[in-house]
């Protein structure tokens, strides 16, 4: 799959079909000249390394690492081995700070490993206020330029060294231990700034050049000019140590698209595509486009003088009893509103000083989203509109999937303008709170694809907001009211490709353990009533109250909606392919199969399949072996015998903690002569912590004879055995 539609080949194809014989002599000349640029090999730049600051005094947040199936277990640790043998992370033994990593299985069986910085490190990190820079500077040096070029640095983090200091803040908690960074990891907040500071300080004093984050512009006045100018550029970059993938880079264009306006030989000017979205919109068809459209009027209705005129034609076919007639009035209505959407009343130039609000929708047809500004006065104004078409197979995504999509559309659409920038990034689908805007990681049973997207927006620093349908119309009217020829991107339509053909490979590695063909999973389960009512609410949503459910079979589903998605018509709980009843007793004589046991089972079971009570199940059945049953340990027969009395207060304690409690532990310490009790509230049990606690009670109360424990990790460690 990744040879057919890999984002790799498609760039370079494209690439290759555009340059004439000249450019590709270029590209070969740059390939001899420049060897150490333009490599497969992971550079490193070779100056200051960057140091992370923190706020004053901040407490470590270390986060549990996350559970990973153990079929995965092997091919994380060779993902883990590779990078550590390119240095990029190294192994360490102990941290204050942690931080959990997102495991994604790819279709060719390897993982992608991310950091999830979001769940308190980037909290308590000192923001890089280096600025940006702004969009008139960028245009300003590419004044009169002819020719021009776009280098992107491959993997552009990773390329630079973190100070020693910094690195135990960028630790990852995994299956295999604790890890470094000693690079600067993507998704940690203060990167951008740094990265911007290294980029102003490699390209100082060059002409008609300009290094956005990981991007690089080249221009030239003439064809001499620029080949002199990009000589230099590469030569900067060779000589901070930085390395480029040609293939995604373009060299000698006319015209280049940045930060929604169009560069050429003739200056810039706005990109038509800003307001596409709005001019190729086409009338309401149907009532509900109707009110789709008017409550865009409404957002907008503080700067439309005309409002009460524009909508009276509109608002009569909202009257009962009133058939859907768009009349010429209606349309003139329509017309003159659209040319209101596409005026300077309603737009602006991007600013990135001025705070940022992305907005996206999805209807049963397609995507709409529009980044603006908030002005100081609370205006707001857009500075560009995008909508596109659904493709086949995200037509058959559920309503929170599609939401969850629109997102994402919204993001990488808009990444020029959002990475680097703080945001607030706004939905009409609250559950998306909870998937994208967690402070405690992202949820580790989220449907599938959710989750593969949630990996997206790690790398951005945004605040994610809950809007009403009925105030959301200026977003939900780009996706109901589309042109329906306006077809995705090929990058778009590439991107789906993979993450189907993804998902659809952890269809056939569940299946591969059980005797049962994919064919057999999606009849059986087009022909269960129970499943299919549930795909119909994955798909059309559900109902409000799970009272509403009358079923007991589909209430069981209910707890966990957020969790399920539909593929290829078979139902998946995460990873997890949901079996339909009558296999259930087959994949039950397959776990049993050897007779393992009953934790063996269910952790098999747990990677692969699930139905409602599968744990219980599992263990009936194991219950009911006769084989299983002859090998069991039996129960040790043990004497009970109480604690002797002691003689004496503080002669013998009890230690244990309770909790958690909104995110607090308690640890409670008992006298067993007098029965004093202390309690220290505590957000941390680490050894390091627990140590402290105690120190502070035996210098009131003096030293014990006997410390009685439940042997935690933190009570048996070296430390607080010495």
């Amino acid at each position: 799959m990744m040879d057919q539609f890999g984002l790799w080949n498609q760039p370079i194809t494209a690439f290759c079909n555009q340059v004439t014989s000249q450019q590709t002599q270029d590209v070969s000349e740059l390939r001899a000249r420049f060897p150490d640029v333009f490599t497969t090999k992971m550079g490193m730049y070779n100056k200051t390394p960057v140091k992370l600051v923190l706020k004053d005094d901040p407490k470590p947040v270390f986060r549990p690492k996350r559970p990973v199936a153990y079929s995965m277990e092997s091919v994380v640790e060779e993902e883990l081995h590779r990078l550590e043998s390119l240095d990029i992370i190294k192994k360490v033994d102990f941290s204050d700070w942690a931080a959990p990593i997102v495991v994604v299985r790819k279709p060719n069986g390897t993982v992608r490993i991310c950091a999830d910085y979001s769940t308190g490190l980037n909290a308590a990190l000192e923001p890089n206020c280096y600025p940006l820079p702004l969009p008139e500077d960028i245009f300003t040096k590419m004044a009169n330029c002819r020719y021009f070029s776009h280098i992107d640095l491959s993997d552009a983090y990773l390329q630079v060294q973190v100070d020693e200091a910094s690195q135990p803040l960028l630790t990852i908690n995994t299956h295999k231990g604790l890890y470094q960074f000693t690079r600067l990891s993507p998704g940690v907040k203060s990167a951008p700034g740094a990265f911007q500071q290294i980029m102003d300080t490699m390209l100082a004093g060059l002409e008609c050049i300009s290094g956005y984050l990981d991007d690089i512009l080249v221009g030239g006045r003439t064809l001499e000019e620029y080949r002199r100018n990009l000589y230099r550029v590469l030569t900067r970059l060779q000589e901070f140590g930085f390395t480029v993938r040609i293939e995604k880079c373009s060299f000698n264009m006319r015209q280049v698209k940045y930060l929604g306006q169009i560069l050429d030989g003739d200056g810039f000017r706005p990109d038509p595509e800003k307001v596409a979205a709005i001019a190729n919109m086409p009338p309401p068809h149907d009532v509900s486009t109707l009110r789709s459209y008017l409550g865009a009027i409404n957002y907008y209705g503080k700067y439309v003088k005309e409002m009460r005129t524009l909508r009276q034609p509109l608002d009569q076919l909202l009257k009962a009893d009133t058939k859907f007639e768009w009349s010429s009035a209606c349309q003139k209505s329509f017309d003159r509103f659209r040319e209101v959407l596409q005026s300077p009343l309603l737009l602006t130039h991007y600013n990135p000083n001025m705070v940022i609000v992305v907005s996206a929708d999805a209807s049963t047809v397609g995507l709409g989203a529009r980044i603006a500004h908030r002005f100081p006065d609370g205006s707001i104004k857009a500075i560009y509109h995008v909508s596109r078409s659904l493709t086949p197979a995200e037509s058959n995504y559920s309503q929170v999937e599609k939401e969850g999509l629109a997102l994402v559309f919204a993001v990488t659409r808009f990444h020029r303008m959002l990475f680097g920038r703080r945001f607030t990034l706004e939905t009409d689908h609250k559950p998306l709170l909870q998937i994208f805007g967690s402070k405690i990681g992202i949820p580790t049973y989220t449907a599938n694809r959710l989750q593969r997207w949630a990996l997206t927006f790690l790398l951005y620093d945004f605040e994610i907001r809950y809007i009403s349908t009925d105030s959301f119309g200026h977003a939900d009217i780009l996706s109901r009211l589309i042109n329906r020829h306006v077809r995705p991107e090929e990058e778009y339509v590439i991107a789906n490709l993979q993450l189907e053909h993804s998902i659809r490979t952890v269809i056939n590695e569940s299946l591969q353990v059980f005797p049962l063909s994919f064919k057999a999973i999606q009849s059986e389960t087009k022909s269960d009533a129970n499943l299919q009512q549930i795909i119909r609410f994955v798909n059309e949503g559900w109902p409000s109250k799970k009272t509403s459910i009358t079923d007991p079979g589909i209430q069981q589903f209910y707890q966990r909606r957020e969790c399920l998605s539909v593929v290829a018509g078979c139902l998946l709980y995460g990873e997890r392919l949901v079996i339909p009843p009558t296999f259930k007793k087959r994949v039950l004589q397959q776990l049993h199969k050897g007779h393992p046991g009953v934790e063996r089972m269910r952790s098999v079971a747990r990677q692969y399949v699930y139905w409602p009570n599968i744990d219980d199940e599992v263990a009936k059945l194991v219950a009911s072996c006769n084989e299983c049953a002859s090998v069991a340990k039996t129960d040790r027969k043990t004497t009970m015998e109480s604690w002797p009395a002691p003689e004496k207060p503080w002669q013998r304690l009890h230690l244990d903690y309770a909790g958690p409690l909104d995110r607090n532990y308690f640890l409670i310490l008992v006298d067993s002569f007098i029965k004093w009790l202390e309690v220290v509230r505590t957000k941390e049990i680490t050894t390091t912590a627990t140590l402290r606690i105690l120190r502070g009670i035996f210098a009131r109360y003096g030293q014990p004879e006997t410390l009685v424990t439940d042997n935690g990790t933190q009570l048996t460690s070296d430390r607080f055995e010495s």
